[in-house]
């Protein structure tokens, strides 16, 4: 929870929820290089119960006792219908009340897989991969992507031919911490480009994915791709700025930032953006 990131992020709905409910709205960590499968170091898994332990302890009296019978609302009969019921409730309630994000997550998904639907499986997975791609800690690296994985995998059950999830899954091995070969991703993603250039979410993840492995020239060209056809994609803008100012390009680093600049309406990360541009003149 500790993590932050900047305030624009994609994915429609889900964008307004993790602005709404959780206020990113600074830069994240410059990305790091991707590990080799020798030097990758090994991650401890996080235990779910551990961070809803923690999380508790911020909760009142009150909200202890709503908790708990959000989680004991199951006892007999229609059981499926309960425990959907619970896992909503329980979701809403980290969402709304608390606004942390783990907690909420995780109960989004467990109602997805209990509704199995592909609507609802890829809502849940791309709550947690919106996350990851900006996230610097290798375990909840790890965490977010192995849950994304789960219901990534899930919805192409229901739907095998779903090519945003197939990007997604991609995703979760390129930035997630759970391969020793994180780059395995790119290819299932790159056959997709191959017969779909103009598919902009795939093109999106195969920038991030130049910019995780130090090919900021590569990066700026899929990241230009996407503005191009999405010109009010401002994580795409945002990201081609970040690979330009990495890249050493500092006019067009600057271009980007100030456009970017224009269009978000939260006065702290104008504020940050100003603080980058003022380093790069």
């Amino acid at each position: 929870m500790k993590k932050q990131q900047w305030i624009v992020v994609s994915s429609g709905l889900i964008l307004l929820a993790m602005l709404f409910f959780f206020g990113k709205t600074v830069p994240p960590k410059k990305p790091e290089a991707v590990a080799s499968a020798e030097t990758a170091p090994a991650v401890k898994p996080i235990d779910f119960n551990q961070l809803l332990r923690h999380a508790k302890e911020r909760l009142t009296p009150a909200q202890v006792e709503k908790v708990t019978g959000y989680e004991n609302l199951v006892t007999r009969g229609d059981v499926k219908n309960q425990q959907l019921s619970s896992y909503r409730l329980l979701a809403a309630f980290w969402r709304d009340t608390v606004r942390l994000f783990e907690p909420y997550a995780f109960y989004t998904a467990e109602a997805a897989k209990l509704e199995n639907s592909e609507k609802t499986l890829t809502f849940a997975a791309h709550l947690f991969l919106t996350n990851l791609k900006t996230e610097a800690d290798p375990a909840m690296q790890n965490w977010l992507a192995t849950n994304a994985k789960t219901l990534f995998e899930r919805a192409l059950e229901v739907n095998p031919a779903n090519d945003s999830s197939k990007i997604g899954l991609g995703a979760c091995y390129i930035f997630g911490n759970i391969s020793s070969n994180p780059m395995e991703g790119i290819a299932p993603i790159r056959e997709i480009v191959a017969r779909d250039p103009e598919n902009t979410f795939a093109q999106f993840i195969l920038g991030l994915g130049g910019v995780k492995s130090g090919q900021f020239e590569k990066a700026i060209e899929r990241f230009l791709i996407v503005v191009k056809k999405e010109p009010g994609n401002l994580e795409a803008a945002l990201n081609l700025a970040e690979a330009y100012d990495q890249h050493g390009d500092k006019a067009n680093a600057i271009k980007w930032y100030e456009f970017v600049k224009t269009k978000v309406p939260n006065p702290e990360a104008r504020k940050e953006l100003d603080n980058r541009i003022k380093t790069l003149k």
